[in-house]
Protein backbone atom coordinates (compact mmCIF):
# COMPACT_ATOMS: atom_id res chain seq x y z
CA UNK A 1 0.00 0.00 0.00
CA UNK A 2 1.41 3.50 -1.05
CA UNK A 3 1.23 5.84 1.71
CA UNK A 4 0.98 9.40 0.48
CA UNK A 5 3.87 11.35 2.38
CA UNK A 6 2.18 14.81 1.64
CA UNK A 7 -1.10 14.35 3.35
CA UNK A 8 0.87 12.77 6.49
CA UNK A 9 2.78 15.55 6.76
CA UNK A 10 -0.40 18.00 6.57
CA UNK A 11 -2.16 15.86 8.70
CA UNK A 12 0.74 15.73 11.22
CA UNK A 13 1.44 19.59 11.02
CA UNK A 14 -2.38 20.07 11.79
CA UNK A 15 -2.38 18.04 14.50
CA UNK A 16 0.62 19.69 15.93
CA UNK A 17 -0.65 22.84 15.07
CA UNK A 18 -4.00 22.22 17.12
CA UNK A 19 -2.31 20.77 19.74
CA UNK A 20 -0.35 24.11 20.34
CA UNK A 21 -3.08 26.33 20.06
CA UNK A 22 -5.20 24.46 22.20
CA UNK A 23 -2.73 24.49 24.94
CA UNK A 24 0.03 27.34 25.06
CA UNK A 25 0.91 27.39 28.07
CA UNK A 26 4.29 28.08 30.03
CA UNK A 27 4.95 26.28 33.42
CA UNK A 28 3.54 29.41 35.47
CA UNK A 29 0.34 28.42 34.02
CA UNK A 30 0.34 31.50 31.57
CA UNK A 31 -1.35 31.45 28.63
CA UNK A 32 0.92 32.20 25.58
CA UNK A 33 -1.98 32.96 22.79
CA UNK A 34 -2.38 36.57 21.88
CA UNK A 35 -5.62 37.75 23.60
CA UNK A 36 -7.43 41.12 23.24
CA UNK A 37 -10.24 43.08 25.07
CA UNK A 38 -10.47 44.99 27.57
CA UNK A 39 -10.14 44.89 31.54
CA UNK A 40 -11.63 47.55 33.79
CA UNK A 41 -9.78 47.91 37.25
CA UNK A 42 -10.98 50.63 39.68
CA UNK A 43 -10.49 51.16 43.59
CA UNK A 44 -7.42 51.93 46.17
CA UNK A 45 -4.93 55.07 44.94
CA UNK A 46 -2.56 52.91 47.38
CA UNK A 47 -3.13 49.57 45.20
CA UNK A 48 -3.16 51.76 42.21
CA UNK A 49 0.90 51.99 41.95
CA UNK A 50 1.12 48.22 42.05
CA UNK A 51 -1.86 47.21 39.65
CA UNK A 52 -0.28 49.56 37.29
CA UNK A 53 3.33 48.38 37.11
CA UNK A 54 1.44 44.68 36.42
CA UNK A 55 -0.73 45.85 33.67
CA UNK A 56 2.87 47.28 32.30
CA UNK A 57 4.58 44.22 32.45
CA UNK A 58 1.47 42.45 31.32
CA UNK A 59 1.08 44.38 28.20
CA UNK A 60 4.33 43.27 26.93
CA UNK A 61 3.07 39.76 26.76
CA UNK A 62 -0.49 40.57 25.63
CA UNK A 63 -0.34 43.53 24.09
CA UNK A 64 -4.02 43.78 22.58
CA UNK A 65 -5.39 43.76 25.70
CA UNK A 66 -6.67 47.32 27.15
CA UNK A 67 -6.42 47.82 30.85
CA UNK A 68 -7.93 50.56 32.25
CA UNK A 69 -7.06 50.91 35.85
CA UNK A 70 -9.07 53.80 37.90
CA UNK A 71 -7.76 55.24 41.41
CA UNK A 72 -11.12 56.48 43.01
CA UNK A 73 -10.56 54.66 46.31
CA UNK A 74 -11.26 51.62 47.71
CA UNK A 75 -14.95 52.65 48.96
CA UNK A 76 -15.59 53.93 45.25
CA UNK A 77 -14.46 51.29 43.76
CA UNK A 78 -16.27 48.65 45.55
CA UNK A 79 -19.41 50.94 44.69
CA UNK A 80 -18.59 50.55 41.09
CA UNK A 81 -17.43 46.41 41.41
CA UNK A 82 -20.87 46.36 42.89
CA UNK A 83 -22.78 47.53 39.91
CA UNK A 84 -21.14 45.58 37.71
CA UNK A 85 -19.00 48.39 35.98
CA UNK A 86 -15.76 46.61 37.04
CA UNK A 87 -13.80 43.46 36.04
CA UNK A 88 -11.12 43.65 38.94
CA UNK A 89 -11.41 46.20 42.34
CA UNK A 90 -8.09 47.17 44.13
CA UNK A 91 -8.56 47.53 47.85
CA UNK A 92 -6.49 48.55 51.27
CA UNK A 93 -8.70 46.98 53.27
CA UNK A 94 -10.78 43.88 53.18
CA UNK A 95 -14.89 44.73 51.51
CA UNK A 96 -17.30 45.75 54.31
CA UNK A 97 -20.97 44.07 55.16
CA UNK A 98 -22.78 46.53 53.50
CA UNK A 99 -20.67 45.96 50.08
CA UNK A 100 -20.75 42.60 50.60
CA UNK A 101 -24.61 43.21 50.36
CA UNK A 102 -24.60 45.24 47.11
CA UNK A 103 -22.71 42.60 45.54
CA UNK A 104 -25.20 40.19 46.37
CA UNK A 105 -28.40 42.15 45.10
CA UNK A 106 -26.75 42.45 41.95
CA UNK A 107 -25.70 38.85 41.77
CA UNK A 108 -21.86 39.48 41.85
CA UNK A 109 -20.24 36.46 43.15
CA UNK A 110 -16.06 37.99 43.45
CA UNK A 111 -12.86 36.23 45.02
CA UNK A 112 -10.62 37.33 47.28
CA UNK A 113 -7.13 37.61 46.75
CA UNK A 114 -4.29 39.27 49.18
CA UNK A 115 -1.38 40.65 46.76
CA UNK A 116 0.93 42.10 49.43
CA UNK A 117 1.01 44.28 52.58
CA UNK A 118 1.85 47.65 53.29
CA UNK A 119 2.53 50.62 56.45
CA UNK A 120 0.72 53.02 56.99
CA UNK A 121 3.58 56.53 57.00
CA UNK A 122 3.32 59.19 59.19
CA UNK A 123 4.85 61.85 57.50
CA UNK A 124 5.46 65.68 58.43
CA UNK A 125 7.76 68.52 56.61
CA UNK A 126 11.65 68.14 55.97
CA UNK A 127 12.17 71.29 57.87
CA UNK A 128 10.71 70.04 61.17
CA UNK A 129 12.98 69.53 63.53
CA UNK A 130 11.01 68.76 66.67
CA UNK A 131 8.97 65.51 65.72
CA UNK A 132 10.62 62.41 65.62
CA UNK A 133 8.24 60.11 67.53
CA UNK A 134 4.31 59.78 68.03
CA UNK A 135 1.98 58.09 70.36
CA UNK A 136 -0.56 56.54 68.96
CA UNK A 137 -2.62 58.22 71.84
CA UNK A 138 -1.45 61.35 70.27
CA UNK A 139 -2.34 60.49 66.87
CA UNK A 140 -6.55 59.67 68.26
CA UNK A 141 -5.82 62.89 70.37
CA UNK A 142 -5.22 64.56 66.97
CA UNK A 143 -7.44 62.99 64.54
CA UNK A 144 -10.66 61.68 66.83
CA UNK A 145 -14.06 63.81 65.67
CA UNK A 146 -14.53 67.20 67.45
CA UNK A 147 -10.62 67.05 68.13
CA UNK A 148 -9.50 70.67 70.55
CA UNK A 149 -5.78 69.94 69.10
CA UNK A 150 -4.97 72.88 66.74
CA UNK A 151 -1.33 73.26 67.29
CA UNK A 152 1.74 71.50 68.33
CA UNK A 153 1.97 72.42 71.58
CA UNK A 154 -1.88 71.06 72.42
CA UNK A 155 -0.17 67.48 72.06
CA UNK A 156 3.42 68.20 73.81
CA UNK A 157 4.23 71.85 75.60
CA UNK A 158 7.76 71.89 74.50
CA UNK A 159 6.35 71.31 70.81
CA UNK A 160 6.00 75.29 68.94
CA UNK A 161 2.78 77.06 68.99
CA UNK A 162 1.85 76.65 65.64
CA UNK A 163 -1.00 75.82 64.31
CA UNK A 164 -1.34 72.21 62.34
CA UNK A 165 -2.03 71.82 58.87
CA UNK A 166 -2.80 68.10 58.61
CA UNK A 167 -3.46 65.85 55.46
CA UNK A 168 -5.03 62.80 54.96
CA UNK A 169 -7.10 60.37 52.23
CA UNK A 170 -10.72 61.07 51.68
CA UNK A 171 -13.81 59.45 52.63
CA UNK A 172 -13.67 57.60 49.27
CA UNK A 173 -10.00 55.47 50.84
CA UNK A 174 -9.53 52.22 52.22
CA UNK A 175 -6.23 54.22 54.09
CA UNK A 176 -8.95 56.16 55.79
CA UNK A 177 -11.11 53.47 56.99
CA UNK A 178 -8.20 51.50 58.34
CA UNK A 179 -6.35 54.40 59.80
CA UNK A 180 -9.63 55.45 61.70
CA UNK A 181 -10.88 52.01 62.57
CA UNK A 182 -6.92 51.42 63.97
CA UNK A 183 -6.14 54.99 65.44
CA UNK A 184 -9.94 56.37 66.89
CA UNK A 185 -11.31 53.03 66.98
CA UNK A 186 -13.94 53.07 64.97
CA UNK A 187 -13.75 52.97 60.83
CA UNK A 188 -14.30 56.24 59.97
CA UNK A 189 -14.95 58.43 62.84
CA UNK A 190 -12.43 61.59 62.15
CA UNK A 191 -12.66 65.30 62.80
CA UNK A 192 -13.51 66.73 59.58
CA UNK A 193 -11.64 70.28 59.73
CA UNK A 194 -8.13 68.66 57.53
CA UNK A 195 -7.12 68.82 54.07
CA UNK A 196 -8.99 65.27 52.56
CA UNK A 197 -7.70 64.78 49.40
CA UNK A 198 -8.58 62.06 46.41
CA UNK A 199 -4.64 62.34 44.93
CA UNK A 200 -2.34 61.63 47.85
CA UNK A 201 0.06 63.94 45.29
CA UNK A 202 -1.73 66.84 46.74
CA UNK A 203 -0.93 65.56 50.02
CA UNK A 204 2.69 65.45 49.19
CA UNK A 205 2.82 68.83 47.68
CA UNK A 206 1.11 70.22 50.41
CA UNK A 207 3.50 68.44 53.39
CA UNK A 208 6.54 69.77 51.51
CA UNK A 209 5.09 73.35 51.22
CA UNK A 210 3.97 74.04 55.11
CA UNK A 211 6.54 73.36 57.98
CA UNK A 212 3.51 72.70 60.41
CA UNK A 213 1.79 70.20 58.47
CA UNK A 214 1.49 66.23 58.88
CA UNK A 215 -0.23 63.76 57.09
CA UNK A 216 -0.91 60.14 56.52
CA UNK A 217 -0.98 57.75 53.35
CA UNK A 218 0.47 54.26 52.23
CA UNK A 219 4.32 54.09 52.75
CA UNK A 220 5.05 53.45 48.67
CA UNK A 221 4.20 57.09 48.64
CA UNK A 222 6.46 58.34 51.21
CA UNK A 223 9.27 56.10 49.46
CA UNK A 224 8.28 57.53 46.26
CA UNK A 225 9.06 61.19 47.90
CA UNK A 226 11.32 61.24 50.61
CA UNK A 227 13.57 63.66 49.33
CA UNK A 228 10.21 66.01 50.07
CA UNK A 229 9.27 64.18 53.39
CA UNK A 230 10.14 63.17 56.92
CA UNK A 231 9.42 59.95 57.79
CA UNK A 232 7.92 59.48 61.30
CA UNK A 233 8.49 56.87 63.79
CA UNK A 234 4.88 55.29 65.71
CA UNK A 235 4.88 53.90 69.39
CA UNK A 236 2.52 52.12 70.13
CA UNK A 237 3.48 51.70 73.94
CA UNK A 238 5.94 49.12 72.91
CA UNK A 239 8.52 51.32 71.59
CA UNK A 240 8.68 53.36 68.48
CA UNK A 241 9.35 51.74 65.14
CA UNK A 242 9.58 53.17 61.59
CA UNK A 243 7.60 51.43 58.82
CA UNK A 244 9.90 50.07 56.50
CA UNK A 245 9.84 46.44 54.22
CA UNK A 246 10.84 44.79 57.56
CA UNK A 247 8.58 46.23 60.01
CA UNK A 248 6.01 45.47 58.03
CA UNK A 249 6.71 42.46 56.82
CA UNK A 250 7.48 40.79 60.30
CA UNK A 251 4.83 42.62 61.92
CA UNK A 252 6.46 45.20 64.92
CA UNK A 253 4.77 48.12 63.24
CA UNK A 254 1.44 48.05 64.63
CA UNK A 255 -0.97 48.68 64.29
CA UNK A 256 -0.33 50.88 61.36
CA UNK A 257 0.01 47.28 58.65
CA UNK A 258 -2.53 46.01 57.00
CA UNK A 259 -2.80 43.70 54.19
CA UNK A 260 -3.73 44.98 50.32
CA UNK A 261 -6.23 43.28 48.01
CA UNK A 262 -7.87 42.92 45.08
CA UNK A 263 -11.12 41.52 44.31
CA UNK A 264 -11.97 39.93 41.44
CA UNK A 265 -15.56 39.26 39.46
CA UNK A 266 -16.02 35.65 39.14
CA UNK A 267 -18.18 36.19 35.81
CA UNK A 268 -15.20 38.26 34.39
CA UNK A 269 -12.49 35.74 35.54
CA UNK A 270 -14.30 33.40 33.03
CA UNK A 271 -13.09 35.64 30.54
CA UNK A 272 -9.52 34.38 29.01
CA UNK A 273 -8.04 38.11 29.12
CA UNK A 274 -8.97 38.65 32.40
CA UNK A 275 -8.05 35.26 33.98
CA UNK A 276 -4.77 35.68 32.39
CA UNK A 277 -4.40 39.19 33.74
CA UNK A 278 -5.03 37.68 37.12
CA UNK A 279 -2.58 34.86 37.07
CA UNK A 280 0.12 37.22 35.79
CA UNK A 281 -0.36 39.32 38.64
CA UNK A 282 -0.20 36.52 40.91
CA UNK A 283 2.60 35.22 39.31
CA UNK A 284 4.36 38.54 39.19
CA UNK A 285 3.24 40.37 42.56
CA UNK A 286 6.39 39.36 44.97
CA UNK A 287 8.50 41.11 42.38
CA UNK A 288 6.34 44.08 41.05
CA UNK A 289 5.10 44.60 45.29
CA UNK A 290 9.01 45.37 45.81
CA UNK A 291 9.58 47.32 43.02
CA UNK A 292 6.19 49.54 43.75
CA UNK A 293 7.24 49.75 47.69
CA UNK A 294 4.67 46.73 49.10
CA UNK A 295 5.72 43.57 50.91
CA UNK A 296 4.60 40.57 49.19
CA UNK A 297 3.28 37.39 50.69
CA UNK A 298 4.35 34.31 51.46
CA UNK A 299 4.89 31.41 48.04
CA UNK A 300 2.65 29.87 49.77
CA UNK A 301 -0.21 32.16 50.02
CA UNK A 302 0.45 33.17 46.14
CA UNK A 303 0.16 29.41 45.19
CA UNK A 304 -3.07 28.92 47.32
CA UNK A 305 -4.07 32.05 45.23
CA UNK A 306 -3.87 30.56 41.67
CA UNK A 307 -5.64 27.36 42.92
CA UNK A 308 -8.78 29.18 43.57
CA UNK A 309 -7.86 31.23 40.38
CA UNK A 310 -7.79 27.87 38.28
CA UNK A 311 -10.71 26.79 40.02
CA UNK A 312 -12.64 29.01 38.33
CA UNK A 313 -13.38 27.88 34.25
CA UNK A 314 -12.93 29.75 31.57
CA UNK A 315 -14.92 30.20 28.50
Amino acid sequence: MKINIISVLTIGTGLLLAACNSGQQNNAGIDNRELSGAIQVDGSSTVYPMTEAVAEEFRTVQPKVNVTIGSSGSGAGFKKFARGETDISNASRAIKEKEVNACRENSIEYLELRIALDGIAIVVNKENAWLKTITTEELKQLWEPNSRVRKWSDLRAEWPEEEIQLFGPSTAHGTYDFFTEEIIGESGASRSDYNAVSDYNVAVQGIAGNENAMGYFGLAYYTENKDKLKLISVDNGNGAVFPSLKTVGDGTYTPLARPLYIYINKKSAKRKEVMEFVKFYINNAAKLSKDAGYIPLSETEYGNALTQLNAISIK
